[in-house]
């Protein structure tokens, strides 16, 4: 009469085991294990977050309302951390079925939120377990993990902490190839994630740029001169938004006193995408309207005098109904009408 009795079901200590059991045999390669013998270790793992997601929500840790959580819900997540099962399923994750990492997603979400009182032990131990988040980083490689990863890193800037931990990582300059690549959806995923982590969170984003200024910009030029047009208009307006940003006025200076900078600037204004001039006419009114300019920068602005003044009196006169734009222009024609000869650089 076994039929009137439903099989126990796995509590957290048990799940969490036998998932790492299931990936272990997972991650085997070479005659050591079969395919059909991989491909149930997966279904298992399958199953196993499915259940972990279900304890989760039942237990009321996917809420808003803090201290609802069960006893379960706290065994499990004691156990995901102490068993590091995190990094374990996220750096496995193009290797799962694709609701399987979905639900790993949703599980890393909810973990997230979860509060005990006023602590949140989910970010305490991601600020000290940084290789998760290089993990989810990294994750941009594989166009199986990436929208998942990406969603995740959003969920971590949620939280200044993880913002600054995420910066300090060698792992956050891998953004400048994973905006670059060939799968559109990855690669407008990557640049979300990259905006995110530079403007989110004021402070933790000024100091990354401050003190990782040369290293930064060398790549982010590359980005500007992209031959993607998506890539070169998208990093023209985070610029301008980096640039314009009043904490990050040490940034702003700096980028403005180099002339190769305004080349660069002058000749996205010259662009054929009208687009991509609009971005670069917002960078390029900082470098005019700076009253300490270096010779560098002067001496291009005036030697390029009259051909300026005649390329911003006609500059999309379409745009003019634009009080603001309007003024602007006018305001960089006689700024630019005003020049005298740089002085001579000592």
């Amino acid at each position: 009469m076994n039929f009137f009795f439903k099989p126990k079901q796995k509590g957290p200590v048990e799940l969490v085991k036998a998932t790492h059991e299931a990936m272990a045999r997972v991650e085997m390669n070479g005659s050591g294990i079969g395919d059909q013998q991989r491909t149930k270790a997966n279904d298992e793992i399958s199953r196993n977050v499915a259940s972990m997601l279900q304890i989760l929500r039942e237990g009321g840790a996917d809420k808003k309302v803090p201290d609802t959580t069960s006893e379960q819900v706290a065994q499990l997540a004691q156990e995901i951390y102490t068993t590091e099962l995190l990094p374990l399923l996220i750096g496995n994750l193009s290797r799962l079925e694709f609701e399987t990492r979905k639900e790993v997603s949703i599980i890393f979400g909810i973990l997230l939120r979860r509060k005990i009182g006023v602590r949140e032990p989910t970010i305490d131990y991601l600020v000290s377990r940084k290789n998760v988040l290089a993990s989810l980083v990294c994750g941009y490689a594989s166009a199986d993990a990436a929208i998942f990863c990406g969603n995740m890193l959003r969920e971590c800037f949620k939280h200044e902490a993880l913002v600054k931990a995420t910066l300090g990582l060698p792992e956050f300059f891998n953004f400048f190839g994973y905006v670059e690549g060939d799968n559109f959806d990855v690669t407008s995923d990557a640049f979300t994630s990259f905006r995110e982590a530079l403007t989110k969170f004021k402070d933790p984003a000024v100091a990354f740029l401050k003190d990782n200024y040369d290293a930064f910009f060398a790549k982010y030029s590359e980005l500007l001169q992209s031959n993607n047009y998506v890539v070169r208009r998208q990093s023209l307006k985070l610029l301008g938004e980096i640039l314009l940003e009043r904490k990050n006025f040490h940034v702003m200076t700096s980028y403005i006193r180099q002339s190769d900078n305004l080349m660069m600037t002058m000749n996205a204004l010259n662009d054929k995408s009208k687009s991509i001039q609009y971005e670069a006419f917002h960078i390029f009114k900082i470098f005019v309207a700076n009253p300490e300019k270096t010779f560098g920068v002067h001496n291009i602005l005036y030697k390029n005098k009259d051909r300026l003044v005649k390329f911003l009196t006609d500059f999309q006169n379409d745009k003019n109904s634009d009080e603001q734009f309007r003024d602007e222009k006018v305001f960089l024609v006689r700024e630019i009408k005003r020049l005298l000869p740089p002085p001579p650089e000592h």
